[in-house]
């Protein structure tokens, strides 16, 4: 059999890697756009933070050590077309020559692409101007030859989620004063506002120029630098002029390919795949952030992570051998690092689980992260989503200082989440603790058990005031 995976990020690389792990006769080819396969995108702001040393450690796997695993590796080669029928592909190289790649089963990752928005001049400016995307590594090579040419003091970000954050935070490692840009109400979307404030407390403590409910508009080149035009909440008129632009507010699926072969789409415009990864199309699956997410919570959405890929790819990569395996869905679990603040959320908000169909309430509460006798204690700020009818755990978001172990604790709300379990059944986890680290009833529990008491009525003794 012969295996062809397009794209060599997280889903197209998991998908080949489990077949070549499930069955070393497997013939498989990975197509690669760029020469970069295998990167951590994830982790390009530390690398522009200078965290990360150089640019090579970004990569989970070197070229060698993929192909050590038996794959083929064709980088620098452009997927152009799918013939459906002819069970076979056409590519073209760096030089523009062209060929035909046949196939047995075929799993597109062909990921995503930044979204532009709409803002005068940014299709008419580069990164020459200074002027930049962020989303692979050849982005990335762009970015940094723009920070040694124009040694830029000053830059502008439109856009304030998770990438933009974290390059908010880079930026500022290298001495840049930073003014960032997020047309909704509140940093960091993702969660909601009230907890947004405190990602927005943290970033004006570190110096960034924070503008939210505002929008940039216009990006022009001037003498010495960039002039961009913007209006703040109530339409009033804002200007900026920096040395530096970038633009960063999310991404949209990379559809193409799969569409001229005759694939449906749905949310966002992503693929349509069942949750074994199947296009529809004969001996055609794909996976990542190009397609549909299966949300255990919500049904079918549209939630573009790595972690997700990666498990989407390698559920492809085994049933596109004949197996019969399905991915079990997403809860939408992310983390962010914002200096020394952590932020975190999976499930469901308010707002989404009224649209999912239940009858949602939420309460939110402030323990410590360790017994408070222990030096060094903190509170973690932790608002869990419960249904009032049924009490079912439905979500939670979670903000505390960089060592409170917060990325750690909205994995116990996760896998609380995976199971279906009810808020007050948090209590009966049996967790670790030790007056250092925790309480007898951890963090996750005394946030739980006030929800409860809110919204169930509990009675007794209140068991979040343990000794």
């Amino acid at each position: 059999m012969h295996l062809v995976a397009i794209g060599g990020s997280d889903a197209g690389i998991s998908a080949a890697l489990r077949a070549r792990e499930l069955d070393p006769t497997t013939d498989v080819t990975v197509v690669v756009a760029d020469a970069y396969p295998n990167f951590s995108i994830c982790g390009i702001p530390y690398y522009i933070s200078g965290e990360v040393t150089h640019w090579t450690n970004l990569a989970h796997r070197t070229h060698a050590d993929l192909e050590a695993t038996g794959m083929r590796l064709r980088l620098n080669t452009l997927a152009t077309s799918i013939d459906v029928h002819g069970q076979r592909l056409h590519l073209r190289d760096a030089a523009g020559a062209e060929s035909l790649l046949d196939y047995d089963e075929l799993i597109v990752g062909t990921g995503a692409v930044p979204t532009r928005p709409t803002i005068q001049g940014l299709d008419q400016l580069g990164a020459a101007d200074g002027v930049h995307l962020l989303h692979s590594m050849g982005d990335t090579f762009a970015l940094t030859q723009s920070l040694d040419r124009i040694d830029p003091k000053t830059a502008l970000i439109v856009g304030a989620g998770y990438v933009g954050l974290e390059m908010a935070e880079g930026l500022t490692a290298r001495g840049i004063h930073v003014t960032q840009v997020e047309m909704l109400e509140e940093v960091l979307p993702t969660v909601d506002p009230e907890l947004g404030a405190l990602v927005h407390a943290e970033l004006d403590r570190h110096g960034v120029s924070v503008h939210t409910s505002s929008r940039a508009t216009r990006i022009e080149k001037i003498e010495g630098g960039l002039h961009v035009s913007g209006a703040g909440p109530d339409q009033e008129p804002l200007s900026w002029d920096v040395d530096l632009v970038l633009v960063v507010v999310g991404v949209t699926p990379d559809t193409d390919l799969l569409v001229r072969a005759g694939a449906q789409t749905g949310q966002r415009g992503a693929v349509v795949v069942d949750d074994t990864m199947a296009t529809g199309l004969p001996h055609v699956w794909a996976a990542g952030d190009c397609v549909i997410t299966h949300h255990r919570l919500l049904g079918t959405t549209y939630l573009p992570l790595g972690t997700t890929a990666h498990k989407q790819g390698r559920v492809a990569g085994e049933n596109a051998l004949g197996g019969n395996v399905r991915f079990a869905g997403s809860l939408g679990t992310q983390v962010v690092k914002v200096f020394d603040l952590v932020a975190a959320r999976t499930g469901l908000r308010e707002h989404e689980a009224v649209a999912a169909g239940f009858a949602p309430v939420t309460t939110t509460a402030t323990p410590d992260d360790h017994k408070a006798y222990y030096p060094g204690a903190h509170p973690i700020t932790i608002r869990v989503t419960g249904d009032q009818h049924t009490g079912r755990l439905l979500g939670a978001q979670l903000i505390g200082a960089r060592g409170t172990e917060t990325a750690k604790r909205v994995d116990t709300y996760a896998t609380a989440l995976f199971h279906g379990m009810t808020v007050d059944a948090m209590s009966e986890l049996d967790l670790s603790y030790t007056p250092p680290l925790g309480s007898p009833w951890d963090a996750v529990q005394m946030a739980t058990q006030a929800w409860a008491r809110q919204h169930q009525h509990a009675t007794g003794a209140d068991q979040g005031a343990s000794a």
